[in-house]
């Protein structure tokens, strides 16, 4: 036993400590530290029986997904097709690479690191930075598609030190007539953040798949598109992938088959050459739209490959608009195109065909004198068509009164919206005493009589409208525009007009080319098929500003022609509108040309061939040059500013 001085029990009597006590202590102790660490090993076991038991399912799905990636294979676009099967829009095999911008760790040393590895234009890399401040973390941007497959290998060994960037293997969109059907087809994109927001489906944001933007691709956007597939890869930790695990085959979109003939579509783009305007045929016999050609236009491949910043401004700052639709969007006045139309009205008044009025270079109505273009003295109904007296519309429609020439207007489909699977369709107007007062409250006059008479004034159409006028005029029937092949189709019903009276407006018509008209050089170079046509020509600004034609492009006057064929049994009409074309001697040629083709396609393109060489090539070849040539420029304006930099510093 011992003895401590240094500790004293209650009554100060040194605490005595025995070997008793001490094992005691050490037992009670080590009985606490085993109690302890039972309990901590029951805990473990049960979290450990909780975890491979109760939670067996879950963890093994973790587990799998870090070994499994599993993705979604955007599907294959459906084709828009012509009405003879070719195709307008089809798809190709694709090499592409994009980049997720949440998964991106050092943006700008990727984006060097790509631009080296793809060979990537300044312009180029300007676009891909601009897309990425836009976009969100899980949107994938495009960096380059159409890729060979040297620069994709060479992408794909990288991509341990690449994280973020995806390169694909897939398909993408292929336009292969490319800006002959830019308005008509439209292009597809990467779906934006307010289309996700608008539809939050995770394929928007699959790298690689594309929605339509405008046109029909976005029209029919869900016939389409198609359901996608899937891919089952095991990867390693750095996420390369070791093997295929399963694979689900993707779901094409379905076709939509359209009642254009594509290559009656690419000789009318092209036969437009440098002009700004539209052509329009459409089928007598139905309805069918076989072309709807709006040129300048851009180029659909463009625009779904991820068009550049250099491209898209040239066809912004163009001053012939290629951005926009001019068949559908483009309104300009119709001119002398709407006179045969006129003289319908002029005939359901009671007008006699043979009377005549006197032209001596023009008439005055109230205090002010409505000139004609000539002086053509006697004039009955069929050389006022013919020859395009203006004197004869202004008197006979102060007769006749404007309300009953406005309602054979509507009832040729001008003013007109038409059910068609477009975006957007101005359909213009078509002037009468009530939307006068209604629009600018104030009271129709005479004067606003004459001026409507000849397609001036208040009076806008747009292309189709006017090929939809001739077509009525041409077959007797009220045709309704198409443009999808499908076998329900509405009934025809005949226009509300005495075949007489259409009679004498054809054979007016027939006069304007085959008589003493004014588009005698519209004729066809193709035996026993007659044209009947109509010239147009819409005033821009005022004759006190120049005659129309020896004035800067923009203060020209618009050309037009309307016309048919064959006049004895009509099977085609067509309208041609061009923008500041100095007049109609711009707009019968390319309608001549292109009707010829509907017969005669070996004799159209050879003519179109040599136009085309004195023109400086194809459609591609003179975008390619004026590409070119806007960089060219742009780059000698940054030099210049560049140099005036420094001289000033």
């Amino acid at each position: 036993m011992k003895r401590f001085g240094g500790g004293l029990s209650k009554n100060n009597a040194p605490r005595i400590i025995s070997a008793a006590s001490q094992n005691i202590t050490f037992n009670r102790r080590s009985l606490l530290i085993g109690g302890a660490q039972g309990a901590i090993g029951l805990l473990l076991a049960g979290r450990m029986a909780y975890i491979a038991v109760a939670e067996n399912e879950r963890y093994q799905t973790l587990s799998e997904s870090n070994r499994v990636n599993l993705t979604l294979v955007p599907p294959r676009r459906g084709w828009i097709i012509d009405r003879n099967g070719k195709p307008i829009a089809s798809n190709r095999a694709d090499f592409r690479v994009d980049v997720i911008p949440d998964r991106l760790l050092d943006q700008d040393r990727t984006l060097d690191e790509l631009a080296l590895l793809l060979n990537l234009p300044d312009g180029e890399l300007a676009r891909i930075r601009s897309e990425l401040k836009q976009a969100r973390g899980f949107q994938p941007v495009e960096i380059a598609s159409g890729l060979r497959w040297e620069d994709y290998a060479a992408v794909s060994v990288r991509l341990p030190d690449l994280p973020g960037v995806a390169p694909i293997q897939g398909f993408s969109r292929q336009y292969p007539i490319g800006a002959a059907v830019g308005h008509l087809v439209g292009y597809v994109g990467t779906a934006s953040a307010e289309e996700y927001d608008a539809e939050p489906n995770p394929l928007l944001i699959t790298p690689g798949f594309k929605i339509g933007k405008d046109g029909l691709e976005k029209q029919f956007e869900q016939e389409l598109r198609g359901e996608p597939g899937a891919r089952r890869v095991e990867v390693t930790a750095r996420g390369r992938v070791v093997r295929d695990l399963d694979k689900r085959d993707d779901v094409p979109g379905d076709p939509v088959k359209l009642t254009i003939d594509s290559d009656l579509q690419h000789y009318a783009a092209r036969r437009l050459g440098e002009e700004s305007g539209s052509v329009i045929v459409m089928d007598c016999r139905n309805g069918d739209i076989l072309c709807l050609a709006s040129m300048p236009s851009f180029d659909p491949n463009s625009f779904s490959d991820g068009i550049g910043f250099d491209e898209y401004a040239m066809l912004r700052e163009d001053d012939h608009v290629p951005l926009r639709n001019k068949s559908l969007l483009g309104l300009y006045p119709p001119g002398s195109t709407i006179k045969p139309m006129n003289c319908l009205a002029f005939l359901q008044a009671g007008i006699d065909p043979e009377e005549t009025i006197s032209c001596g270079g023009g008439t005055r109505v109230g205090n002010r004198f409505f000139r004609c273009h000539s002086n053509h003295g006697t004039v009955n109904m069929d050389k006022a068509i013919a020859q395009s007296c203006d004197t004869y519309f202004y008197k006979m429609a102060q007769r006749v009164g404007m309300d009953r020439v406005a309602a054979m207007m509507r009832d040729h489909g001008l003013g007109e919206e038409y059910d068609l699977p477009v975006p957007n369709q101005f359909y213009g107007t078509v002037p009468d005493p009530v939307w006068l007062e209604r629009k600018y409250d104030r009271k129709w006059t005479r004067a606003d009589t004459a001026n409507s008479s000849i397609g001036q004034g208040y009076v806008l159409t747009n292309p189709l409208q006017l090929a939809v006028m001739t077509a009525r005029i041409a077959s007797g029937q009220k045709l309704v525009p198409n443009l999808l092949v499908s076998s329900r189709r509405k009934p025809l019903t005949a226009m509300q007009v005495d075949p007489e009276h259409l009679q004498v407006v054809r054979a007016g018509m027939r006069n304007v080319v085959h008589g003493a008209g004014t588009a005698r050089r519209a004729r066809l170079p193709v035996e026993n098929v007659e044209l009947a046509g109509k010239t147009g020509t819409a005033q821009v600004v005022s004759l006190s500003r120049g005659d129309g034609r020896n004035v800067p492009w923009k203060f020209r006057d618009h050309g037009l022609f309307v016309c048919f064929a064959p006049y004895d049994n009509p099977r085609y009409a067509c309208s041609v509108v061009i923008e500041h074309g100095g007049g109609s001697g711009a707009a019968y040629p390319v309608a001549r040309d292109v009707m010829t083709f509907l017969y005669d396609r070996q004799r159209a393109l050879a003519d179109l061939e040599a136009m085309e060489a004195q023109w400086g090539g194809t459609i591609e070849q003179r975008a390619a040059r004026k590409f070119a040539a806007f960089q060219a420029r742009n780059a000698g304006t940054a030099a210049d500013s560049d140099d005036g930099t420094d001289e000033t510093g």
